[in-house]
């Protein structure tokens, strides 16, 4: 089930503090890879929550791999975000403080492929035409890559 639906069962939608990872995939013609996500609807980064026992460098694989079909060779540490600009309340009313670690990946192998059950879309981005609609926490994160690589 998952450590956070675990916890969830106990704790109900009350705010938790929610550590986990994501990953800006770039590829050969400097785009940037977003999911269309099926739960608000809006552009984001493929990652997920830090399970039990699990390095957030696994974390970040792991995602990526379930959400985009997409192996990543070789993470670089982009930044760690965290406060209350990464408050989230899902469509479902679970509220969350994410800390997030965003790693960068311009090393991967495979062939995209959406995980049904959380993925509308994927598709790779212009920095300078990213959709209007992007998710409330991949926000910022998405706005300070792109201003760091312009």
């Amino acid at each position: 089930m998952g450590y956070i639906m675990d916890l969830r069962e106990i704790v109900g939608s009350r705010p938790l503090i929610m550590a986990g990872a994501c990953v800006i995939i770039v590829n050969s013609n400097k785009e940037l890879l977003l999911q269309l996500r099926k739960d608000n609807h809006c552009w984001g980064l493929a990652g997920g929550s830090l399970e039990i026992g699990e390095t957030l460098e696994q974390v970040a694989k792991r995602e990526l791999l379930e959400e985009t079909g997409l192996l990543a060779n070789e993470l670089t540490l982009f930044n760690v975000y965290s406060g209350s600009d990464f408050y989230y309340q899902y469509p479902h009313g679970d509220e969350v403080y994410n800390v997030v670690t965003v790693y960068i990946c311009r090393d991967y192998e495979g062939r995209l492929r959406k995980d049904e059950n959380e993925v509308e879309e994927l598709k790779f981005f212009n920095m300078a035409d990213i959709p209007s609609t992007i998710s409330p926490p991949d926000l910022p994160i998405i706005n300070e890559f792109i201003q760091k690589e312009l």
